[in-house]
């Protein structure tokens, strides 16, 4: 079928054509986000959304349409573990104003948009860690095939104390209230164990907890545990048994290891990890998602225009986030597991590839930080995160080997999300248009 009619086909509603569909991929240099060793002149055969085969030299299947990448490097789609899929950048509006005066709607369709411009990054799968029922929304609409956007996991409010970094009412007026305000707010064990269960109602894939501190919300302070360990325990362990990963925003050491010890399956930041916490980390096999990105931004902001952030958080930017890059390097050194993340919505997400490599990981840790180890991260490593049979056709190219020049990563030329092309030539296709 020619492409163009099944991009068209697939815009209008979602809905892929009937019959089968085949197609041969060439690419000139595959990274299959597993084995660290290029391969070069390879086919990979896709039916319908998925991969069959990846074979050895340029073949022509009968039947099958051939898309020509035998001048690209051709890798698993891009996994971000870490986003806020409707956040936009600060630093163009006050971030209260922003709050006050944006309802879920609104969210939702700033989501839309910046998962839009996701996809045409290379990125094909986010984990959201942080949203409303506008994200469950979003990722409903994107897998309806009604607005283009990556594979989302998602959870909904962040769970955490009263006063804690999750506290939406943290430097309001008292009188003023919202109700869903008191969605994320866990005060003691039971109360954690009804709000994980509330959330699956309502459509989360995974469970966020603010164990610590944050940095861009007021009053609080990222250097404290704010979470008790019984709270801690009573989340993720109510969260396994529904089959809910949990991930913990934190920065300190000490809530680093008490979160370790309660089951989280990844630390969020972990900014001020020791060596004996990410030794912990790595005997339990916990993951470290240390979104570098969103420290660069908010620290250009906080330094230039401090008066659209939060109240009294510039401050807390300019002391902390200098941080993170100077303590990255000891993770990379320790062998802990490492997923890709950078803690935004609207903005560059390929930029956590370069501070990566510039803390010491190499380009093929950095790329499968970002597809295999981001896979497994989400426990959809029989889905997505490899070139590999049985996983989605999620790929993407560039015109250079990012192991060589990581700059490529940057450079994605083409983008395919379970068989269908979104971008090529450098360009979106007419499947990116809603």
């Amino acid at each position: 079928m020619n492409r163009l009619l099944f991009s068209v086909l697939f815009t209008l509603g979602g809905l892929a054509p009937a019959g089968a569909r085949d197609l041969a991929v060439q690419a000139g240099v595959l990274l299959d986000g597993i084995d660290p060793v290029a391969r070069h002149q390879v086919t990979i055969v896709v039916h319908d959304d998925r991969i069959t085969a990846v074979l050895d030299g340029y073949q022509r299947p009968p039947g099958a349409e051939v898309i020509d990448l035998t001048r690209q490097t051709v890798m698993p789609g891009f996994i971000d573990c870490h986003i806020h899929i409707s956040s936009r950048l600060p630093g163009r509006t006050n971030e209260l104003e922003a709050r006050l005066t944006h309802t879920d709607i609104d969210r939702a369709f700033d989501g839309a948009v910046f998962a839009r411009a996701l996809l045409q990054q290379g990125f094909t799968g986010g984990r959201d860690v942080g949203g409303g029922d506008d994200t469950v929304a979003l990722r409903h609409a994107i897998n309806a095939g009604q607005v283009p956007g990556p594979r989302l996991w998602v959870s909904l409010e962040p769970l955490g104390p009263t006063g804690g970094h999750g506290d939406a009412r943290n430097g309001m007026d008292p009188a003023l209230s919202h109700r869903d305000w008191a969605n994320g707010i866990v005060d003691s064990p039971e109360a954690a164990r009804y709000r994980v269960r509330e959330h699956r109602r309502r459509g989360a894939d995974l469970i966020k907890l603010m164990p610590s501190g944050g940095i861009a919300s007021t009053g609080d302070d990222p250097r404290q545990q704010l979470m008790t360990d019984d709270e801690m325990r009573a989340a993720v362990e109510t969260a396994h048994s529904l089959g809910l990963r949990v991930a913990a925003h934190v920065y300190p050491a000490a809530a680093i290891e008490a979160a370790v010890k309660a089951g989280v399956d990844s630390i969020e930041h972990g900014s001020f990890a020791t060596p004996e916490a990410l030794a912990l980390m790595k005997a339990h096999g916990t993951y470290l998602v240390p979104t570098l990105s969103v420290f660069d931004v908010f620290y250009a902001v906080a330094r230039e225009h401090p008066e659209f952030l939060t109240p009294g958080t510039a401050a807390k930017e300019l002391a902390n986030d200098l941080l993170p890059k100077q303590n990255f390097p000891q993770a990379v050194r320790s062998g802990v597991k490492i997923a890709f993340g950078t803690d935004l919505g609207e903005g560059d997400h390929t930029m956590e590839f370069g501070l990566m490599i510039a803390g010491g990981m190499s380009p093929a840790d950095a790329l499968a930080a970002a597809t295999s180890r981001a896979a497994d991260l989400l426990g959809a490593s029989d889905r997505v995160g490899a070139v590999r049979p049985g996983r989605y056709a999620d790929l993407v190219a560039t015109p250079g080997n990012p192991l060589n020049d990581p700059t490529q990563f940057a450079k994605v030329e083409f983008v395919m999300k379970g068989g269908v092309i979104f971008r090529e030539h450098g360009r979106p296709t007419t499947a990116d248009v809603y």
